[in-house]
């Protein structure tokens, strides 16, 4: 008897042990009672509704992304994708409190202190609208990855755009985008890719499907829905399994679509593989039914410069088909659409005017010039392509002339400044009746990388030559910039890109839940600030942006 009542004494302990112990037995034991021990009333213990604070674009009345909100003691706070901030915070409800308000691209008149914000009355349940201009001529349009899309919005009671709005995939983060129009849906691909439950994530490529916007899929103006491709517990699955170099790191690039020597539709990318240094190039196809890549050929050489990367797109001349890369940051490289072709190293031909299985070598350079002395610039297989780097080089050498075509050499249509490019997409505009560039620079005047451009040019490889700033980001960094061609709306007037925002190569703090993720935004061509020429009436196409007369 005796040992049955010590039996049930230290059970009846283990229970209050595990009571006191339990997640939120402490909060909730806390909560009863206010710092002097007396209890605390039900209406101190009722939850409030936050307050909503709504920042619009001033010109559009669209609410903006990512509007830092500072308090006075420097709390900070980030619109949603609906610009809307839930604002709950103890000891400021029923307060005037003054926000601080910043943007990338965007501006709020500054008071007499120079100080640029607004005080705001704030009560719970309570709501207020507050516009910013635009400075930026693209504008922003919501965070396309990540968790807390539309945090804030859930929480004011706000109905969100998009099916999975707080996260999906257990995506905490992602890394350059690649799409691709397969199968009558989107394919999305992205690098590297976080999780919650640890700080390394996922390193083998990440994929997702999407409906077309014609074919049940959001207006690209709402947003996107993603079909992550996943593994049993949620998370993003690893799409590309070990390869035969046996390297941990795995990415795509250079997305194509063609039929095989079968006459089957076949989506093939280009892969680079590291550990983390560079082990290899090559080519994968992907697997419909195991919704994985598998590798088709690993080319020869990590050195050789005849891989596919970057954004790719597809374009025809003289009645054949060509897959165009910018995995030398410009487009300047491209292989014939055919299966044999784009898994035969051999086949891919570079955009150059160097002298045929040549090289560059500076001042000791060979360039191909005909009987007449005139440069001939052209496709060639066996030589490599000639970088806007290089040819700026070997413009002030004086190897390329004045009076010589210049491919790369773009230049700030507003100050004349070159702007160097560290990635760009380009694809043909129907609107235009070009093909159009959108150019993330390197070392641009606000940022290393997160300045972005667009640009013109009547064939794919050029000549690029006048720019125009788009889009800007304060040290901080916006790099693998993607068209969206599948979104383009009115006959391409009005064209979507998006890039991997993140505070990589910069000084700045990550901002909470944007950072290392992706982020849309949208171009109107008609927008007088582009101060584009008029297509009608344009001799042969050559469509330039206007100078400063």
């Amino acid at each position: 008897m005796k040992m049955k009542q010590w039996k049930n004494a230290g059970l009846w302990a283990c229970i209050m042990l595990m009571a006191m112990t339990a997640p939120g037995a402490a909060t909730t034991a806390l909560a009863a009672e206010d710092s002097t021990g007396q209890e605390v009333s039900a209406a101190k213990k009722t939850a409030r509704d936050p307050f909503a604070i709504k920042i619009v674009d001033a010109e559009t009345g669209r609410g903006i992304p990512l509007v830092e909100l500072k308090t006075t003691n420097n709390v900070l706070y980030y619109t949603d994708s609906a610009g809307i901030v839930a604002f709950d915070e103890p000891g400021l409800m029923d307060q005037s409190v003054f926000f601080h308000l910043s943007s990338h691209g965007y501006d709020f008149p500054a008071d007499m202190f120079g100080n640029r914000g607004q005080a705001v009355q704030i009560k719970p349940g309570g709501k207020i609208t507050i516009e910013m201009n635009r400075v930026n001529i693209a504008e922003r349009l919501y965070r396309i990855t990540g968790q807390g899309i539309y945090r804030d919005s859930l929480l004011a009671g706000v109905k969100a755009p998009i099916q999975e709005p707080l996260i999906n995939g257990l995506v905490m983060g992602q890394d350059s985008v690649q799409t691709i129009e397969y199968n009558k849906k989107l394919y999305w691909f992205w690098g590297d890719t976080d999780r919650p439950a640890y700080p390394l994530g996922n390193f083998r490529v990440t994929g997702a499907t999407s409906k077309l916007p014609h074919k049940g899929g959001l207006d690209p103006d709402t947003g996107v829905n993603l079909n992550y491709f996943t593994n049993n517990d949620g998370f993003v699955k690893s799409l590309v399994p070990q390869l035969p170099d046996g390297a941990g790191i795995a990415w795509v690039f250079g997305l194509m679509t063609m039929r095989d020597n079968a006459g089957q539709e076949r989506l093939l990318a280009g892969y680079s593989t590291h550990n983390p240094e560079l082990t290899a190039f090559g080519i994968l196809a992907f697997n419909d039914d195991k919704k994985e890549f598998e590798q088709i050929v690993q080319f020869p050489s990590k050195e050789d410069w005849r891989h596919p990367g970057g954004q790719a797109s597809y374009y025809e001349e003289d009645g054949k088909g060509y897959w165009l890369f910018t995995e030398h940051r410009v487009p300047n490289l491209r292989v014939a659409a055919s299966y044999d072709a784009i898994i035969d190293y051999t086949q891919y031909e570079a955009f150059t005017c160097l002298k045929p299985g040549t090289a560059y070598n500076g001042d000791q350079t060979s360039l191909e010039r005909d009987a007449n002395g005139r440069l001939v610039w052209g496709w060639k297989k066996n030589t490599p392509p000639l970088t806007q780097d290089q040819e700026k080089e070997l413009i002030q050498r004086g190897l390329i002339k004045a009076d010589d075509p210049h491919y790369y050499q773009l230049k700030d249509v507003d100050t004349g400044d070159n702007v160097q490019l560290a990635s760009s997409s380009i694809e043909w505009n129907d609107y235009r009746q070009q093909f159009v560039m959108i150019g993330q620079q390197l070392q641009g005047k606000t940022s290393v990388l997160g300045e972005v451009w667009y640009a013109e040019a009547p064939a794919p490889q050029g000549p690029w030559t006048d720019a125009k700033k788009i889009v800007t980001h304060n040290d901080y960094t916006f790099y693998n910039v993607a068209q969206h061609k599948t979104f383009n709306k009115d006959g391409g007037r009005v064209i979507y890109f998006e890039g991997t925002y993140t505070n990589t190569f910069t000084s700045h703090v990550p901002t909470p839940r944007y950072n290392y993720n992706q982020v849309m935004y949208k171009l109107d061509l008609a927008n007088p600030k582009l101060r584009l020429a008029p297509v009608q009436g344009t001799s042969d196409n050559e469509v330039r942006l206007m100078d400063n007369d």
